[in-house]
């Protein structure tokens, strides 16, 4: 049975060109189209897709607004076609927030630079985040400053701004993606936290360093896959809401406690120095990675300044990038967490190191916060 597709654009040739390239897929279908924001609401309560491909700005009522509203009333994975500009970028980051999926440039030629491929991707997308129907209403959270009495306050300024062979057993499927939270602290000591993610990945990393502390003891290295139009706005988004201090990384900069680097869209982030005086450095991509940034490559180099002092997670995401990095890290003797399948919008990066018995631990999103908590403060 084909996947159901609604497609929400306000532009009659944009919903044309979707829906063919969607219906090229035998997998799928597109089952309606709707030109605003109210006319997708009432579609999907009428005719109940899977998936939603939605345009953000359109007349009578926009994609963001539309978005909050479907999850309330009737949840359904949203994919959300963005320009490639810092507003597009801000409105997608809200978008994103109200319950969207995923999203990808409303421009063809900047999805890849083979036309064949851009097909290709949109078309993986929407069968990816089909495959989540859960709400994603519970994953969600409120964009306001957390609170806490066991920190001081801090006043941020303002920001301008090839692996291991060896391999480990494979788990059973069975246990592949099951919640396995860590008993207790391990009372091992850190140098560095790594989080990567792709998609699903802005809300989670949102709903995750919210709640850590402005007295965070570690330098943190964020990777997440996104445009280079995206990563400023997005590391202002999350310094406007932490008590830590976010920002996307620059090349040359000393990794400071306390801190969160994002990786810039469209480049390498590799940590080089020592372990006592870290510093990143910021390269091209590189065309023969299919990832720009790149969670292995970010872990490789983390794996060869700070050995096994680094606490990774691997979070919500499609493909396997991260695996590699990751047991490079555990080979020397970092600890491996994933996100548990249930709490995932697409289960690809973390079952990659739950399958290859890399990650020791497989928590949900609504308990990572407090498990890194427990782990790393003393």
């Amino acid at each position: 049975m084909s996947i159901k597709v609604l497609v929400v654009d306000d532009s009659s040739f944009f919903r044309r060109r979707v829906s063919e390239i969607i219906n090229a897929d035998p997998l799928l279908e597109v089952v309606g189209t709707a030109a605003n924001g109210k006319e997708a609401i009432e579609q999907v309560r009428r005719l109940r897709p899977q998936v939603v491909t939605m345009d953000i700005e359109m007349p009578q009522m926009n994609g963001i607004d539309a978005v909050r509203e479907i999850m309330r009333t009737n949840p359904v994975p949203v994919l959300m076609f963005s320009s490639l500009t810092y507003e597009g970028a801000r409105s997608t980051l809200e978008a994103l927030e109200a319950g969207a999926a995923d999203f990808l440039p409303k421009r063809f030629e900047d999805i890849a630079n083979d036309k064949a491929h851009a097909i290709a991707l949109l078309q993986q997308r929407v069968r990816a985040i089909a495959s989540r129907r859960t709400s994603l209403a519970s994953t969600r959270t409120t964009a306001t400053r957390p609170t806490t009495t066991a920190t001081t306050s801090v006043s941020k300024p303002t920001l301008n701004t090839q692996f291991s062979s060896s391999r480990p057993a494979v788990k059973p499927a069975s246990d592949v993606g099951a919640v396995k939270m860590p008993p207790r602290a391990s009372g091992k000591q850190y140098r560095l936290l790594a989080i990567g993610t792709s998609t699903g990945g802005p809300v989670a990393l949102q709903r995750i360093l919210t709640q850590l502390p402005a007295n965070f003891p570690l330098p943190i290295v964020l990777i997440q896959h996104m445009p280079a139009a995206f990563t400023p706005a997005f590391a202002q988004r999350l310094d406007s809401l932490c008590q830590i201090n976010v920002k996307e990384a620059a090349g040359g900069e000393i990794l400071k406690p306390g801190c969160a680097y994002l990786a810039p869209g469209g480049k390498q982030m590799l940590i080089d120095g020592s372990s006592r005086s870290p510093k990143l450095t910021i390269r091209d991509g590189g065309e023969q990675l299919n990832y720009k940034p790149s969670v292995d490559v970010t872990f490789g180099s983390a794996a060869r300044i700070f050995k096994g002092d680094v606490l990774a997670v691997v979070l919500t995401g499609m493909g396997a990038d991260g695996r590699e990095g990751a047991r490079m890290l555990q080979k020397e003797g970092a600890n491996i967490w994933a996100q548990d399948e249930a709490s995932c919008v697409v289960y690809g990066m973390p079952q990659a190191v739950a399958a290859a018995g890399i990650s020791s631990y497989s928590i949900p999103l609504e308990k990572m916060a407090e498990c890194l908590k427990k782990e790393i403060l003393r």
